[in-house]
């Protein structure tokens, strides 16, 4: 089976020629979608039938999650509050939250998924510790229990909408304060504190997360490589000891805090070879296609040297587990969606 780990993105609202020639390379899984790729719903579900007309397989992918970080908010997309209103209300009435949690994740999913987009990047699991900016109201709470029955009851919703998802960002982003697009942020804490804390959320939700992103963040007293380039934390404390067996998804690679390694920078192609090697099943690499898209091009030119010269080996397990994020039905176009009695039931209790 072939293994394809890239995830890239498109500059505009319609695929160009350059779109094409590279999602159509066999070592691209999928994009991601931003705010510039959008102009209206027509024009958003006129680009994700182009690209599966392309190839169906591709995981059509954004960062979807409420509040400040929704790509679509125009043109009826409902406007999804940040995940700690979700908290706040837990504190008043925690049956409430869970509801609301679960409307939040299938009228996001649903929504989406009329307009043919495959997967959103959320729930974010990160502990609302206080320092961090990056992170701040994304968070659900700063309890990782609270933070773990809103989590699933969003995911929940997200599946019964017929998406996927993926936590985010582990083992935890909640604690340091520098923000991993510009910085490398450290966290100092012992690894016995951070499972018993910001990583508990992924071994409680061990039978319900169908993928994982890791943080771009170097826990000193664990391993001397951010999280998302250590085998330690994917493999051996991630799949071996909380026995996750769904995907990995690389952080945004093209992060100047997230090529940072042993004192150097790595190029975008060595950052994907190195978080492919540490576990990662796929590699995101976000906002390259702007300008003439060289470092895309350059990326899947070196992946597949490295894969010619034996320096990266495919692996079918990493394929199988790409596929499994891609939807199992059908969507309903939009028209229909907004008259359905679970959609309009969901939308009144979103807060």
């Amino acid at each position: 089976m072939q293994h394809a780990p890239l995830l890239i993105d498109i500059a505009g609202t319609a695929l160009t020629n350059d779109d094409r020639r590279r999602l159509a390379h066999p070592l691209v899984g999928g994009l991601i979608l931003f705010a510039r790729n959008w102009q209206n719903r027509a024009r958003l579900t006129e680009l994700t039938a182009g690209i599966k007309r392309l190839r169906p397989d591709l995981l059509i992918c954004v960062d979807h999650e409420g509040g400040r970080v929704q790509r679509f908010r125009t043109d009826g997309f409902t406007h999804l509050p940040p995940m700690r209103a979700l908290g706040d209300l837990w504190m008043q009435d925690a049956l409430r939250a869970q509801d609301a949690a679960t409307a939040c994740g299938y009228v996001l999913a649903s929504e989406l998924r009329a307009c043919g987009v495959d997967f959103s990047f959320t729930p974010v699991l990160d502990l609302d510790w206080g320092p961090s900016g990056v992170i701040g109201d994304r968070a659900f709470h700063a309890d990782a229990r609270v933070v773990t029955m809103l989590a699933k009851s969003l995911a929940h919703g997200l599946l019964r909408a017929g998406m996927a998802h993926c936590g985010k960002h582990f083992p935890g982003h909640g604690f340091t304060a520098a923000d991993s697009h510009t910085d490398a942020p450290r966290d100092a804490r012992p690894l016995k504190t951070i499972l018993a804390h910001d990583a508990a959320p992924y071994d409680w939700l061990g039978s319900t997360l169908t993928a994982v992103m890791p943080a771009h963040v170097v826990y000193t007293k664990v391993d001397s490589r951010p999280a998302g380039f250590s085998a330690r934390w994917l493999q051996a404390i991630l799949r071996g000891r909380l026995g996750f067996g769904g995907a990995i998804v690389s952080d945004d690679l093209s992060m100047e805090g997230a090529r940072r390694l042993a004192g150097r920078t790595l190029t975008p192609t060595g950052a994907v070879l190195t978080a492919l090697d540490a576990g990662c099943d796929m590699a995101l690499l976000c906002n390259q296609s702007l300008g003439n898209g060289s470092v895309i091009d350059d990326t899947i030119d070196g992946l597949a040297r490295a894969q010619l010269d034996g320096r990266w080996q495919p692996r079918p397990a990493s394929e199988a587990r790409r596929l499994a994020l891609l939807p199992a039905t059908s969507a309903l176009d939009w028209d229909t969606l907004m008259r359905t009695p679970d959609y309009l039931r969901a939308l009144a209790l979103v807060p």
